[in-house]
């Protein structure tokens, strides 16, 4: 009975260990995560300042009734950098999935907010499109969402791991279409794009949050802190991305273009 006892009250200990370790575990992907956000709205509001002005002294390209671009601005929009500056961050994910067991945790970091700043610099160009008060607008009912879906599959008891290969082969979809449709330029694949990705980045957030959740718990009990290190970053990138789209895909629907 003591026995018993004694097995009964260090699996407790353990999965209050547990317990208080996921915690901390979640707020640091979260918190992670945040300053990443910050870094890229820093980067992506500093690009459009620049390379916007309304006053036509030294501006090489008009965009609108009131707005010109300036040199860096159409270095940045109108020449074949444009490519280089909407492919970069595709290439840089790819890349930290294949570096990541090479890199030490505090690399991890600051690779991924180097990536923060890129993104950044690779969606700027909203501001030259949709009104300011739109995008607001449409962060926040992201926000409101990503917390809901997250907080749902962090929460919920539903095994959700058989979601995974659907959402992969449907990312991949999406990908391809979107590379497509650049050069297609169609209306309608673009609203048929927007509202299937909308809905694969909302699956996403809950499915990822219950993985990065269970890769933990599965992890935990080896008390490896260089592992648990770089996977809070890798669930930070992931959360992100996840957010980044899921916003991106909305501010087609909800954002008034100027």
């Amino acid at each position: 009975m003591a026995e018993f006892d004694t097995i009964r009250g260090t699996a407790t200990a353990s999965a209050a260990h547990i317990d208080v370790g996921l915690r901390a575990h979640m707020n640091k992907v979260y918190g992670n995560m945040s300053v990443g956000m910050l870094i890229t709205f820093a980067a992506a509001w500093a690009l459009s300042g620049l390379a916007v002005t309304s006053d036509p002294s030294g501006a090489v390209a008009q965009i609108g009734a009131d707005k010109y671009l300036t040199s860096l601005g159409h270095t940045l929009y109108a020449s074949p950098l444009k490519w280089v500056l909407m492919f970069a961050p595709l290439a840089m994910v790819f890349g930290f999935g294949a570096a990541i067991n090479r890199l030490s945790a505090a690399g991890a970091q600051l690779f991924f907010f180097v990536f923060a700043a890129l993104m950044g610099a690779s969606i700027s160009s909203i501001f030259l499109v949709f009104t300011g008060e739109s995008i607001i607008h449409t962060f926040l009912i992201t926000a409101i969402a990503f917390a809901g879906l997250s907080l749902y599959g962090y929460t919920t008891k539903k095994n959700l791991s058989g979601l995974g290969t659907f959402l992969m082969m449907g990312l991949i979809g999406l990908i391809v279409a979107s590379i497509v449709n650049i050069f297609l330029q169609s209306s309608a694949m673009a609203f048929a794009i927007s509202a299937i990705g909308v809905l694969i980045f909302a699956a996403l957030t809950a499915y990822d949050t219950q993985k990065i959740k269970n890769d933990y718990i599965a992890h935990a009990q080896h008390g490896d802190s260089e592992w648990l290190g770089k996977a809070a970053i890798m669930g930070a990138l992931t959360l992100y991305l996840d957010f980044i789209n899921l916003f991106m895909f909305l501010l087609q629907f909800l954002g008034n273009r100027e």
